[in-house]
């Protein structure tokens, strides 16, 4: 085991387009960062080399996230790494799209895997695990508020990750560990854009205020915040959509 000063950072689905932004952000405050991937190694160990060539450091850990003994042991990893863990962001989810009448069942048990389950699995190894101090950040979506079709299975495990982060957060009276969600709206990421023609995105861009679609580096600001100086958000919902809903 490495003991170190610095502070250490776990995100799940490291390499995927949020994700590798909250890494990347992470990293500018001098984390150490562990780089969660499911099933891509070659670009988890992209990013950690990325994160390595500005003078930080960092490991790729893997495992699915609904697999409790697999996660079990990437928490193990990181703090055989670093000598423990002090912010877990999770990021890893999938996204299928049916009108709620035609969704094939296997999709819906598929979201329910990874972003109820998986959201569930890591939420509960944070919180055995996370130094005092530390902050737990799960990712769900403003699309809970949107009412958009197709999206129904998909807001509804999302916003079933809201409701057991609030929850997580009283548990954890006493442990000086914070937990919060973060819900992007629409995001350029390639999970978002995947399927949607060019009319599709206009549309969504203008939708907010700000007449454009999120980037991951503005999803990751938020998180970088509740990951550091605000201690005294807990237990919330941050709504990161440019005034959308």
């Amino acid at each position: 085991m490495t003991e170190t000063n610095t502070r250490v950072a776990l995100v799940t689905g490291g390499t995927g387009g949020i994700g590798r932004a909250v890494v990347d952000r992470l990293a500018e405050d001098g984390f150490a960062l562990a780089v969660h991937y499911a099933g891509n190694k070659a670009k988890a160990d992209e990013t950690v080399k990325a994160v390595e060539a500005r003078g930080g450091r960092a490991i790729a850990v893997a495992g699915d996230v609904a697999d409790e003994v697999a996660m079990a042991a990437a928490f193990d990893a990181v703090e055989a790494e670093f000598g423990g863990i002090d912010v877990v962001v999770n990021t890893a989810g999938i996204m299928l799209l049916s009108p709620i009448a035609t969704l094939n069942l296997d999709d819906l048990d598929r979201m329910h895997r990874t972003n109820i389950r998986g959201t569930f699995v890591v939420s509960q190894q944070a919180a055995r695990r996370l130094r005092r101090g530390g902050a737990l950040i799960n990712v769900s979506s403003s699309l809970t508020r949107l009412q958009f079709p197709t999206y129904g299975a998909y807001a509804a495990s999302k916003g079933a990750v809201e409701a057991m982060t609030l929850v997580l957060a009283r548990e954890l009276r006493g442990k000086d560990i914070t937990v919060n969600a973060v819900a992007p709206g629409p995001t350029a990421t390639p999970l978002f854009l995947e399927g949607k023609d060019q009319a599709a995105l206009d549309n969504l861009s203008k939708a907010a205020p700000l007449e454009r679609l999120g980037t991951p580096e503005d999803i990751a600001e938020p998180i970088a915040f509740l990951a550091g100086p605000a201690r005294w958000i807990n237990g919330q919902t941050v709504y990161a959509n440019g005034g959308i809903a």
